[in-house]
């Protein structure tokens, strides 16, 4: 089939790792993840569905899951410095001023291009999103496993 992509925006936080398994708690209690919903349609907004947990814990839900994987954030569970599988790594700041100009690009411009086409099923990026100059966003974004 193929993997199916993800992303998700979240207030920054300094520690990338802690906003990352704050994500991961939020889209587990909410229910978005695979098998608990087989696909979830992203954007998310206030009208996504959240159906809850239908598993007792993310593990469980991991196991669940099987082959496929949550096709969600549940599959990342660290931060890595480059790309490696169920890991988030920043995106490169030579990628980050090829497609933007600049190295803090806003909410906007990260809407606007594409640029999942370069991560491998299982991995995931996350970029700092800035407003007026200030680190305003985290966005973490990837390819399910299938």
């Amino acid at each position: 089939m193929g993997g199916h992509p993800y992303w998700y925006f979240v207030k920054y936080q300094e520690d990338v790792s802690q906003a990352l398994n704050d994500l991961r708690e939020q889209e587990f209690l909410a229910g978005r993840y695979n098998p608990a919903i087989t696909f979830i349609d992203f954007p998310l907004t206030a009208n996504s569905p959240a159906p809850g947990p239908k598993h007792p814990s993310i593990k469980a839900a991991l196991k669940a899951s099987l082959d496929d994987g949550t096709r969600s954030i549940l599959d990342i569970d660290r931060i890595s410095t480059h790309p490696r599988s169920q890991a988030a790594n920043p995106l490169h700041p030579d990628t980050l001023k090829a497609l933007y100009g600049t190295t803090q690009p806003d909410h906007k411009m990260v809407e606007e291009v594409e640029f999942l086409e370069d991560v491998e099923r299982g991995h995931c990026v996350y970029l700092v999103i800035y407003k007026d100059g200030q680190p305003d966003e985290l966005l973490f974004a990837g390819y399910s496993f299938d």
